[in-house]
């Protein structure tokens, strides 16, 4: 199968939830993990006879993604019904956008592959809608669970610009993290708040023409989209490659066979017959609304990454990192006041911080100490009080006591030895038990000076300074 004469097409559609405390269209709670059933009132039962009352933190968070990412903000949109029948719908419709949504165009620029240009991936909109109940399908039953019913989404769409499963990973990590940063969702994919749909086909390498697509549905983790892409790409290669066609069709993901399965086929937009939700009046965003949002949006992340790289010194790697997520760029911020080394304190963060972090499965909040700890830990290695070695061990106490640098240095010994005198005495000691290795030194054997560097360390319990170690070992060992 030669698919290196053809390259992918995608598109995705990302489903996110918004960080409000109530549903789009009634006062119930969004809050996750409920008993089932239990955030339901008429209005997202669907019971006859009710009103839809729009949600305006729904409004103002769809602008700031929109505002993050680019877009026209439409002063005027409408809601539209969208039909379709599935037991998680009760109304026999969802309330969405279609023609007029409140975002328009916009894009999201990737980081370079190495030269320096950003990669940018366009936008078609940006709309609103609420989300459907959830199926369970129990041993000889299916249930519903309507606790989601009505939950409010944006539907982030973009142009068929991604050409690899490694790009579309990219998009979807810089996508969710522009979405943190501007509080508009917490994107927890595990708890569904952040899922998204597929659109594959594949082309001869040099046409212009699209193949028919395939649409791979509810992927909620950057690893399955990655793998269901490469799978269904070398799949309708095999399909073209045998002579046959690819169908369009809805895919389902299958993560314990690793493979895409058919699940009905692709409808089209006249399928859903859409028309303007008639209990919902036109949606009017006023200039002033879209400025005022626009005075409170944070330093978003591709902007953070620029200014670690020009005013920090950063590679853009380390960059990239520390600015993939909020939480994580504001740590490292705090912690960096009075120091001299920014780059050893982005180390620090990389390593050791995040090491725990992804240990504990806790936010960085919970599973480290405050940032200004960390500084004062850092600012002892830059003042030689404690070693790198010592500040580990510090560190990880730390962790587990919740107790301040200074004091946790004091209370396992960890300060640094300078005194030269004692390290002198140390240093001379050493070398009188060793007559045979330092004859081999003074003989040529350069490489044994860092045995005796060891031997002093080891003699004075690792709290002697090394650079102190190193001035005097050289002034004894040369004789």
């Amino acid at each position: 199968m030669n698919t290196e004469a053809y390259e992918a097409v995608i598109g995705l559609e990302v489903h996110t939830h918004l960080l409000t405390k109530s549903k789009l269209f009634c006062g119930c709670s969004t809050t996750f993990g409920a008993g089932p059933n239990e955030n339901v009132c008429p209005v997202c039962m669907g019971m006859p006879g009710v009103l839809p009352v729009l949600n305006r933190r729904v409004v103002e968070l769809a602008i700031r993604t929109g505002l993050a990412t680019h877009c026209t903000i439409a002063p005027h949109s409408i809601f539209d019904r969208k039909s379709y029948f599935y037991p998680d719908l009760p109304k026999g419709y969802q309330i969405s956008q279609y023609e007029t949504p409140i975002c328009k165009g916009g894009y999201i620029d990737l980081p370079s592959n190495g030269d320096g240009q950003p990669r940018r991936v366009r936008l078609t909109r940006i709309h609103i809608e609420e989300d459907a109940g959830k199926n369970i399908h129990a041993a000889g039953a299916s249930l519903v669970d309507f606790n989601r019913s009505g939950v409010p989404l944006i539907e982030i769409v973009s142009e068929p610009d991604l050409r690899s499963s490694a790009d579309a990973g990219a998009y979807l990590r810089q996508l969710r993290a522009i979405l943190r940063y501007v509080d508009a969702s917490d994107g927890k994919m595990e708890e569904g708040s952040f899922r998204c749909d597929c659109n594959v086909s594949v082309r001869k390498r040099g046409s212009q023409e699209f193949g028919t697509r395939t649409e791979i549905k509810n992927l909620n983790s950057f690893r399955f989209v990655e793998n269901a892409i490469d799978h269904e790409v070398a799949r309708q290669v095999e399909i073209i490659e045998a002579g046959g066609r690819v169908l369009q069709e809805t895919h389902l993901w299958d993560p314990a066979r690793n493979e895409t399965r058919p699940m009905r086929s692709k409808e089209y937009a006249n399928d859903y017959r859409y028309f303007p939700e008639p209990d919902l009046p036109p949606l009017i965003v006023a200039p002033e609304m879209v400025e005022s949002i626009r005075a409170t949006m944070p330093e978003l992340p591709a902007d953070r990454r620029a200014r670690y790289i020009r005013e920090l010194a950063l590679t853009d790697y380390e960059a990239g990192v520390l600015t993939a997520d909020r939480d994580v760029a504001d740590y490292f911020e705090a912690a960096i006041p009075g120091l001299k080394n920014r780059k050893s304190a982005a180390n620090w963060v990389m390593t050791e911080v995040l090491r725990v972090v992804h240990e504990s499965g806790k936010s960085i909040g919970e599973a480290v100490p405050p940032a200004s700890e960390i500084g004062a830990l850092l600012r002892m290695i830059e003042e030689q009080k404690i070693s790198l070695n010592a500040a580990k061990m510090a560190f990880a106490a730390m962790v587990k006591s919740g107790k301040g640098a200074e004091a946790t240095v004091a209370e396992l010994g960890l300060a640094q030895v300078s005194d030269e005198a004692a390290i002198a005495a140390a240093c001379e000691k050493i070398i009188a038990a060793e007559p045979a290795k330092l004859a081999e030194y003074r003989g040529g054997r350069d490489k044994l000076f860092g045995f005796f560097v060891g031997q002093v360390m080891k003699a004075m319990g690792g709290k002697a300074n090394p650079k102190v170690i190193n001035d005097i070992l050289k002034q004894k060992l040369a004789g």
